[in-house]
């Protein structure tokens, strides 16, 4: 049985989104006999991307509560190859939830299909029992067709009512066939904190709906990146001292080290560029003025002759 914490009324996101997932949820699990009339798969797929930190885990654990499912987490490395990867898929019961964390990080799977070639030495002769132990030992043979198969193929029909979630901190990286429509059906965005996440997470951890200091932090939310969990752990009380206002002034601070910090990074990138748009034009004034050189020693040469 499947145990966290997590529901969607402590998940720290924007309530109109928090409610379109929920909706997209109830419409799933009620949907056997939409499902039976199509002619497809009782399964969904869904894809959360978005920056380290940003509640992706979090979102899968509050699903599972929400929809009372069991959860699979697959670690594809793990898996010796595609012969095994459906063994396990079909495996798993109906109402449950796949998910492949870090998608992007689980083998040759994004849009690079490169073939790799072994290199042995020239007459080189193996013995068959180590050849066999080393071909066991090797890393994972799952492709991405395979992948593909078993979660939009034939075999994904195998038990009804199940969800499949992928996620990735670098979406750009993934091959357009994993993610089309079809395979996973709703792409969730998961991003830096609001000041309506803020909200939820200052009455998780503080047990407050307002205070003075909350325009403060919404001012500076606006103007900064920081993620939801960090958020949260520079607003938690360290020690039974920390009150409301303590802990809310912390996170301020944080917040402030963290815009001039970006300040100063983009100044660092600013300058950056300018210095290879100089470098470039530099270049471009060098070949010129090299052309030119060669040129008039050319007309200068035809005039001798």
């Amino acid at each position: 049985m499947f145990e966290h914490p997590a529901r969607f009324e402590t998940l720290a996101m924007e309530k109109t989104a928090k409610e379109e997932i929920i909706e997209d949820l109830l419409t799933f699990k009620n949907g056997k006999e939409y499902y039976d009339k199509i002619g497809k798969a009782w399964k969904r797929g869904y894809l959360l991307y978005g920056p380290p930190g940003t509640g992706k885990s979090t979102m899968i654990a509050a699903m599972a509560n929400f929809m009372y499912y069991d959860v699979y987490d697959l670690e594809l490395t793990a898996v010796k190859d595609n012969t095994q990867l459906r063994t396990l898929l079909i495996e798993t019961t109906s109402k449950s939830i796949i998910v492949i964390e870090d998608i992007d990080c689980s083998l040759d799977l994004t849009g690079k299909r490169v073939v790799k070639k072994e290199k042995e030495k020239s007459g080189e002769v193996k013995d068959p029992v180590k050849k066999a132990e080393e071909e066991d030992n090797k890393e994972s043979k799952v492709t991405l067709s395979g992948l593909l198969n078993c979660i939009d193929g034939i075999w994904s029909g195998c038990a009804g009512e199940r969800i499949i979630i992928f996620t990735t901190n670098y979406v750009e990286k993934l091959d357009p066939a994993l993610i089309r429509s079809g395979r996973m059906d709703k792409k969730i965005e998961l991003s830096y904190c609001c000041y309506e996440a803020f909200k939820v997470l200052a009455k998780n951890y503080l047990d407050v709906d307002y205070h003075g200091l909350f325009s403060v932090v919404e001012g500076l939310l606006k103007e900064t990146k920081m993620t939801p969990a960090d958020v949260a752990e520079n607003m938690m009380p360290k020690s039974k001292r920390d009150d409301v206002e303590t802990c809310l002034k912390k996170l301020i601070e944080s917040l402030k080290k963290a815009k001039k910090k970006a300040e100063e990074e983009e100044i660092r990138l600013k300058e950056e560029k300018e210095k290879e748009q100089e470098k470039l034009a530099e270049a471009k004034r060098d070949e010129k003025a090299g052309k030119e050189v060669k040129e008039n020693g050319f007309s200068i040469d035809m005039g001798k002759g």
